[in-house]
């Protein structure tokens, strides 16, 4: 006779149901998302582009051994801080966790803030024209008599929504938007519109969690003191020690960037912390508006008199409502 449980994998191998949890920095995903997954005996796959570095642990927040109470996590610590990582990589080895986790008739649950790795994983990626060196040299001398200045006014002219999500002072990923303007004849946003579009490869929940913006930026702060407070100071400075550059894409991460250039002599402590807070602010803003473009995630807000508990509770009753809409046993989560 078949358990529930047997039951549930049945269900897991039949429909392949995929679980998202996300949210912008601070929120408390992870602490969460440990809870969910205990409560249906599965893993925690990660969806954070700065966790997939070794040795980048107190300053890309990862959680502790503690921290994970038995969970197993997936897709961290991946490569070193000086090895290349992009979305479709992060793609292709998700595509492997979910289907082995799959396999075994677990309930795949991705946990993390990483807006783009979360697109590509669901919609994959986004088909955009490769790049054309003759183009890519006009756009260089329009740099050299105009500047970036011009540069990036010819982006706010053929496509204003992606010159609006992008720095004038960007220019690898400016002179990327006009490359694509001039090869596929219409703008980057639009073709990110159409991608946004695609049926997702899983029958996907997506579930997002928010705070008031106040309570946000404190706990920010708070997590941001307790880093420096508990190593991240070292740990940045190992990390140049061993010769990772500043100039590495990991490196320029929040936090890291702040302290390598206090260490250069460029500012001094208090105004580390006051740009790394800041800076952390703004990130989180800047998650926040690119999820609310994303289709289909259903809001959850968390007060601060919500415990871990309380909100993992509204996340799994969310779980059983959309495995039910599969048109399934309802998957009973762990005791």
């Amino acid at each position: 006779m078949l358990t529930q449980s047997d039951m549930m994998a049945d269900t897991i191998r039949r429909h392949r149901p995929l679980i998202v949890l996300l949210g912008p920095t601070a929120t408390g995903k992870s602490a969460v998302g440990v809870q969910v997954a205990q409560r249906y005996n599965t893993e925690i796959l990660t969806a954070d582009s700065r966790q997939v570095y070794r040795g980048m642990d107190i300053g890309t927040d990862k959680p502790s051994v503690q921290e994970r109470q038995g969970i197993v996590h997936r897709l961290i610590d991946l490569v070193d801080p000086d090895e290349p990582y992009n979305a479709g990589r992060y793609q292709r080895d998700a595509l492997d966790e979910i289907d082995r986790v799959i396999r075994a008739g677990r309930l795949p649950l991705v946990v993390g803030g990483t807006g783009l790795y979360i697109r590509t994983l669901i919609r994959g990626i986004c088909e955009a024209p490769a790049a054309d060196a003759d183009i890519r040299l006009e756009l260089m001398a329009l740099v050299a008599t105009q500047g970036r200045e011009g540069l990036y006014a010819e982006l706010v002219r053929v496509d204003p929504v992606t010159a609006s999500r992008l720095h004038p002072n960007d220019e690898s990923k400016v002179i990327r938007a006009l490359e694509v303007y001039r090869l596929a004849g219409c703008s980057l946003a639009s073709l990110h519109a159409r991608h946004q579009l695609q049926a997702a490869a899983f029958p996907t929940l997506l579930i997002g969690l928010q705070r008031p913006k106040e309570h946000l930026h404190r706990r920010i702060e708070a997590r941001i003191d307790w880093q420096l407070a508990h190593g991240m100071v070292e740990e940045t400075r190992a990390l140049l020690a061993r010769g990772y550059s500043r100039a590495l894409g990991s490196m320029k991460g929040l936090g890291y960037r702040h302290l390598a250039a206090q260490f250069a002599g460029e500012y001094d402590a208090i105004e580390m912390v006051r740009q790394f807070k800041q800076d952390t602010r703004q990130y989180a803003k800047r998650q926040m508006t690119w999820f609310r473009k994303e289709p289909g995630i259903t809001w959850l807000m968390i007060d601060a008199q919500e415990s871990t508990s309380q909100t993992a509770d509204r996340v799994v009753e969310l779980i059983e409502q959309f495995m039910a809409s599969l048109g399934t046993r309802r998957a009973q989560p762990a005791s």
